[in-house]
Parts: C-alpha cells; structure tokens; sequence
C-alpha cells in the first residue's frame, strides 16, 4: 500500500497576503493557528502565513493524544491549561475537533517501568491529577481480550485524545470568522528590521509590515533562524503511523505499551505506531548537535533507527543561508514527506495483535509518516528572541506539539503581546540551551 499524508478538512484561506498587519505567524501548524485564534479573539490584527497547505506536516500526522501523564512537573501546568482548553474547543470554535476525554493507560512488562511510574506519580503528587497505578487484573479489566504478561500500568482517565484531520481546520475556520487572514503557499523568507527590531516579514510575495511575528515553523525554525545568526537546537525524528479501516476493539482508552500504541479514531477505526520505535534521520546537524543529544541517545538507544539514506543529501541540496531576493528552502520543499518505515509499522501490528488478538484481522487503510523537530531536553522552546525584539518562538515540541497546542499558541500569543502568560514559560526560554 502507498503511503499518503493524512487527509484534513480543507479551508477557504486567502490568496493575497496584506501589506500590514499587528502579528505575523510564520507557519500554519496547529500552534500557529491556536496563536493567531487567540489574537483574533483578542482583537488583535493577525496573519498566518504558511509555506504549504494548513496542517501539512506533523499537525495533521501525529497520534491525536492529550495528555498529562508522564510530563515532567516543570511542563505539567502546560499541559493541564492545555486539557481546559481542549474541553472549551468544541464551543469556542464552533465545530467538532473530535474531542474525547476516554483516558490513556500505559503498560509495563517490567518492574523497572513501573518504579519509574511510581516515581512520576510521587513527583506529581501535588497536583490534584486522577492518575492511578494498575494492577494485571485493573487491565484485564479495562482493556479486555488481551493476552497478559503486564506486571502493571499506569491510567489516567481525565487524559484524552481529539482528531489532528479536524482539529486544525476548525481552528483555522474560527481563527478566520474572528477577523485573522491566513494566506497558504505562502514562504516566508526573512524578516525585516529597523530600530533593532522586527518591522515586517519578507514573503516570496512581498513584505509584510508588523510589529510583532511569532515564529511557529516547526521542524523549519531551526533552518530559518539559522539565517538570522540565531541558533535554535533540534534534530529530526521519523515516526511512520498505520490507520486501521473501522473494527471492533478492546476498549475507547488508549493505550502505550513499550513497542506498540493505539488509539480509537472518530472514524471507527485505530491509530497505531511503533511507540519505541523512531527513525533518526543523519543529517549534517547530527554532527553539529549530536554531543548535545548523548544523555538523551544513552537513554533511547534502543528506540532510534539511523537512517543512512538520501537524507544528508538532500539535507545538504537546501540552503543555510539566503539573501530575501532569493528563492529559500521552504519554497523549495512546501511539504515535509518522510517515506514511512514499513518495518516499523509491521512491528507495531504483529506485537500489537500478539498483546491483543483481535487486532489479527485489522485491515491497514493508510500508513504515513511524520517529522518531529526534538530538542536536547524533550521541552519546546517558547520564547522571546532577545537578538531579534519583536520575534517569539514556539518551536521545538519534541512530538507533544498537538496535544499541549491550546496552551502554547496562548502562551506565545500571551509573549509576543507582553500579556501576563497562560503559564509560566521559564522553562521553555530559548536561553536554556546558551
């Protein structure tokens, strides 16, 4: 079967990008279009700008979890603001995002995992979640029909999921409706300042006058503010994710075991991935960053696959440096497109039916794969630029991007406004990594 990116819901965007606006946001990913839905709700004159189509990458490929579970104390309050405002999202913008608070459980085969749980739960325990550890018996239970061998797990029933095919559009729709332009097939290339600070955008159609631009480029950032003198430190990984045609399964939670995930889907069938499993592309910023990344490689050896492939060719086929006449790497690739690792994808079915037979006779209606800009810490950055005032990032989310989106497009909307912030966004400055 050929694989295909995921197919979303299409929106009306603009042809023409203005001459003026408050706030430019560069890149039309959920955070992005959460930033400028936020603003437009505010009041504030906004345009996103995306160099494809809305949601083209990792927005619209990822596994739709929302969670709390498992996040570090320091980012669990983004994702907590973020669980509230995915509750509001149906109201708010006026459509179904698919949206469901089921839960998410995690297995352990060993009792390492699960001292590991129970030190997360010791860690948390301040804050009020509904996390609980389970016993063999509480996942016979919760998820039947399966074959044993757990020695526990980890559930949280308040954790969710929503559908990244609807999200995005119906927040871009709202964003829209509320008084923002969103112009696709639109790169930008730079951005122009005066007074040592931003004053506009630098589109292949022309420069755009703001006085604010939030730059939400996703796996991009790095490359564009590379061009700027700025360094941004993240490196690619590859997950390949299998859709299910609509069956029958054990339960509407989903559920992560060490080498398979799956979840329900509105469309009746599963989202399924090699949850241990990660293709890292070897790039020429492997070898620019990698020391940065060992504590990390020590940890998750076993879960990465290098790929000696095109990938540093066609890394190097794109430029690092431009001038704002010329043609720029993200006119040159609009769309990110990794093939997927059909090894992977067979992997997460056979361990997945050998937990779970039923899944024996799930039919595979699609595989895609995805691109995830990692940072050295697992954190994203959303922060000021202090060498360009006027430029906030949020980049960098390390594969939790969708489900932490509502927080962190408020949050960097809350910076670039010198609003009080949704959260506090200490431990996602960009002058952590100094």
């Amino acid at each position: 079967m050929d694989a295909v990116a995921p197919a979303i819901t299409p929106v009306e965007t603009s042809d023409a990008p203005p001459l003026a606006t408050t706030v430019a946001v560069i890149g039309g990913g959920i955070v992005g279009l959460t930033a400028a839905l936020t603003l437009a709700e505010r009041g504030v004159p906004v345009v996103v700008l995306e160099k494809g189509r809305l949601a083209g990458e990792q927005s619209s490929r990822n596994l739709g979890w929302i969670r709390k579970m498992g996040r570090e104390p320091h980012d669990l309050p983004l994702a907590m603001a973020s669980e509230r405002l995915w509750q509001l999202m149906p109201e708010r913008v006026g459509a179904d995002v698919g949206y469901h608070q089921a839960g998410i459980l995690y297995l352990a085969r060993a009792e390492a995992e699960m001292a590991g749980h129970r030190a997360w739960l010791e860690a948390i325990s301040g804050a009020g979640l509904d996390s609980r550890l389970l016993s063999p018996s509480d996942i016979d239970e919760l998820v039947p029909g399966g074959t044993g061998g757990w020695v526990g797990g980890i559930h949280t029933p308040s954790d969710g999921r929503a559908e990244p095919a609807l999200a995005s559009s119906a927040i871009a729709r709202a964003a829209l409706a509320k008084g923002a332009m969103i112009v696709e097939n639109c790169a930008v290339r730079s951005l122009s300042m005066a007074a040592g600070g931003v004053d506009g955008v630098v589109t292949e159609r022309g420069e755009i006058r703001c006085e604010h631009v939030i730059l939400a480029g996703g796996l991009w950032s790095r490359r564009f503010l590379g061009n700027l003198g700025v360094s941004l430190p993240t490196l690619p990984l590859v997950a390949s994710v299998v859709r299910t045609a609509p069956m029958d399964g054990p339960t509407d939670i989903a559920v992560g075991a060490p080498d398979f995930s799956f979840r329900k889907r509105a469309d009746g069938g599963y989202t399924i991935t090699q949850r241990g499993g990660f293709v890292a592309p070897l790039v020429l910023d492997s070898l620019l960053l990698g020391r940065r990344y060992l504590p990390m490689l020590r940890a998750q050896w076993k879960n990465v696959r290098l790929s000696l492939g095109g990938d540093l060719l066609d890394d190097l086929a794109l430029p690092r440096h431009w001038c704002n006449g010329a043609i720029s790497p993200f006119e040159r690739v609009r769309t990110m497109d990794p093939p997927v690792h059909e090894g992977l994808n067979a992997e997460a079915l056979r361990n997945l039916a050998a937990a779970w037979p039923i899944f024996e006779g799930a039919t595979v209606a699609e595989s895609w794969a995805g691109m995830i800009d990692v940072t050295p810490d697992s954190l994203p950055v959303i922060s000021p630029v202090a060498k360009l005032p006027g430029l906030t990032l949020a980049s960098g989310f390390s594969g939790h991007g969708f489900g932490t989106s509502p927080g962190a497009g408020q949050l960097a909307a809350d910076l670039a406004m010198g609003e009080a912030p949704i959260v506090d966004p200490t431990r996602y400055r960009l002058d952590r990594f100094a």
